[in-house]
């Protein structure tokens, strides 16, 4: 497991972040700052949310759905940001996407 000091690594495209081998879509560069600052306060307060709803199944159901919402809106979830047609490999393992061999020599030098 990496340092919590240790910064994040993105794919050389830039078009994910890699969490214990993950691939995960980061968030739309092209969206403005204070955009981008404002989807951030609404995930996180969905998320608080999801945390409070507990056992309230309509409440959860909702609060989910805000944080889905959220997530689209920025760019992590729902349509791909980039406009190249390159297809997308969001929750998918590096190791089995195009990303392989840059992952593979990524983890050989750790």
């Amino acid at each position: 497991m990496p340092h919590p000091n240790t910064p994040p690594v993105f794919t050389p495209d830039g078009r994910y972040v890699v969490v214990r081998g993950r691939l995960w879509r980061t968030t739309n560069p092209h969206l403005s700052p204070s955009r981008r600052e404002e989807l951030v306060a609404e995930l996180m307060d969905a998320r608080r949310a999801v945390r409070r709803a507990a056992r309230d199944t309509t409440a959860l159901a909702q609060a989910r759905a805000k944080v889905h919402a959220a997530k689209v809106s920025l760019g992590e979830r729902g349509p791909v940001w980039w406009d190249d047609g390159a297809p997308d490999f969001n929750r998918r393992m590096a190791r089995n996407t195009p990303y392989a061999s840059w992952f593979a020599a990524l983890t050989a030098v750790q």
